[in-house]
């Protein structure tokens, strides 16, 4: 390598010739690599390669793996899985960039991990805790908003920096939890629990900066999940860089891909909303300015010598309605007397023809015995039985013979 310096130590180089010395030296350093590091910008390609990104906590490779490689993989590579890849460095000149090109890959330890995470995901979404009629809309205008994340980091930080920026107005609640390690999961489900049994702000964020599947563990662990699906006040999820995932983002009312676009959707920009103010205040006023000068022209049109006549007019459409409704009302009640009149003559008629006396005055009579009953038939009557009989007027006894 110090001899190709030495062969341009006196001459300037082209683009083209530095692009070559690197790409001999990194290519002739590094032809079997063994790298672990977690899958992201996962894009499979028509043609069967897959190019993504390899990452730590602190550093990203690009890299590519040829269709001719991925005919031994025993599984499908997928954002957010640890892998161990084999591989060499190659420098592709005409953009000056280096990638990995990988010649076999495996899971790594991690991949463990990402299968407990689907299948506890699975079991809470069928709990329907990830279910989208739970989620609940943000305050528009929050009097406090509360922080659930380490009180050193740098999410921390850049949620302050957003909300000094936006509306400072809006008072914040602190709640300091561990984000990383084993008991990161019970202290963030505390300050959840805190926040919501003193309830301490009108909306959460519950989140943490970027790291690795391991670093972001605590919020795929089910207590913070159901804490998070539990929690009165509206969450907002914000865990990792915008490629990372939890659990948590699908149990909080809001998933935010960054701790900083969390503060840009939970803290409105006081200058937009004094911007609205004025707007509305200007066009109340306005409307107001325009329906007074409406009102007076209005006004003017009114004066003492056409009040009179105004009022006139008023009292004879009045006065018309008025008579136009009592004549209709008067026809009506005339139209139903008339009718009754005939409904009451033909009841008349029909009780004077069943009227017994009506039958006795055309010539008939009624028999009855002694005892009042009538007597239909004859034959019921014996020689000497006594009778009476009631023509149209007076009344007769007579003895049978």
């Amino acid at each position: 390598m110090e001899e190709l310096f030495s062969q341009t130590k006196d001459k300037s180089l082209t683009v083209f010739q530095l692009t070559n010395l690197i790409k001999t030296m990194l290519e002739n350093s590094f032809q079997n690599i063994l790298l672990k590091g977690e899958i992201s910008n996962f894009k499979p390609s028509s043609a069967g390669h897959l190019y993504f990104s390899l990452k730590d906590s602190e550093a990203q490779i690009s890299a590519v793996m040829f269709r001719g490689s991925t005919m031994g993989l025993a599984f499908q590579p997928k954002d957010g899985m640890m892998v161990q890849v084999k591989g060499k460095i190659s420098v592709y000149a005409p953009r000056g960039n280096y990638q990995l090109i990988i010649t076999s890959m495996e899971k790594a330890g991690t991949g463990n991990i990402m299968e407990m995470i689907e299948e506890r995901k699975r079991k809470l979404a069928a709990e329907g805790l990830f279910d989208s009629e739970r989620k609940r809309p943000l305050p528009y205008f929050p009097k406090t908003v509360g922080i659930v994340t380490s009180p050193g980091g740098a999410a921390l930080r850049d949620i302050l920096n957003i909300r000094k920026r936006r509306n400072d107005k809006i008072n914040i609640v602190i709640l300091p939890a561990l984000v990383q390690g084993e008991t990161a999961a019970p202290t963030i489900v505390k300050m959840i629990n805190i926040a919501n049994k003193n309830k301490l702000c009108d909306v959460l964020i519950v989140g943490r900066g970027g790291g690795s599947l391991e670093d972001l563990l605590p919020f795929s662990e089910e207590s913070v999940v159901r804490a998070i699906a539990a929690s009165e006040i509206p969450v907002v999820s914000a865990v990792g860089h915008e490629i990372d995932w939890a659990l948590s983002d699908f149990a909080a009312d809001y998933r935010a891909p960054t701790p900083s676009a969390a503060a840009e959707i939970v803290f409105p920009e006081k200058v937009t909303i004094m911007g609205n103010i004025d707007y509305y205040k200007n066009s109340l006023c306005q409307g107001i300015l325009e329906r007074t000068k409406n009102l007076r022209l209005l006004l003017k049109s009114f004066n003492p010598e056409n009040m009179h006549t105004r009022l006139l007019n008023i009292e004879q459409r009045l006065s018309e309605r008025f008579d136009r409704a009592f004549d209709s009302m008067k026809n009506s009640m005339e139209e139903i007397i008339k009718e009754k009149k005939r409904r009451i003559e033909r009841s008349t008629e029909i009780l004077e023809s069943c009227n017994p006396q009506s039958i006795f005055n055309r010539g008939y009579s009624m028999v009855t015995d002694k005892d009042g009953n009538v007597i239909r038939d004859a034959k019921k009557l014996a020689s000497g039985d006594q009778i009476k009989i009631k023509p149209a007027k007076g009344e007769l006894t007579a003895t049978v013979n």
